[in-house]
C-alpha cells in the first residue's frame, strides 16, 4: 500500500510543493472516475458508516475484480479505508482525507 501524504494546502493560496501536488492529483485522479464516486458515496451513506465488498458489486453492475480495482484506487488515494475481516474486505471513508480535499481548493 502507498504511504499517503494527505491533501494539505488549498491549491489557490500559495504555490505546492512536488510531493503535495502529487499527493493532490493523486486524490484528484482518483476521484475522475463515476464509479469510483459512485463507490465512495455507497460506502459513506450506508447507515454503519462502512460496507463488504460483498455488498458494492451489485449497485454498480460491475464485476467483483472492476469493483476491487476501483475501490484499491480509493484506498492508495487515501479516500477510504481498508479493513481486512476474515475472507471479506469492509471499507469506510477516510472523511479528514475528504475534508482536505475540498479545503485543497478553497
Amino acid at each position: 500500500m502507498l504511504t499517503q501524504t494527505p491533501v494539505c494546502c488549498p491549491v489557490l493560496e500559495s504555490p505546492l510543493t512536488d510531493e503535495e501536488a502529487e499527493s493532490t492529483a493523486r486524490v484528484f485522479r482518483a476521484l475522475a472516475d463515476p464509479a469510483r464516486v459512485k463507490l465512495l458515496s455507497l460506502v459513506a451513506a450506508n447507515p454503519d458508516g462502512e460496507m463488504c465488498v460483498c455488498g458494492l458489486t451489485e449497485p454498480l453492475g460491475l464485476s467483483q475484480p472492476t469493483v476491487s480495482h476501483h475501490l484499491k484506487v480509493l484506498v492508495d488515494a487515501g479516500l477510504l479505508h481498508r479493513e481486512k475481516r476474515g475472507t471479506w474486505a469492509w471499507f469506510r471513508v477516510n472523511h479528514d482525507a475528504i475534508a482536505a480535499a475540498s479545503a485543497a481548493l478553497r
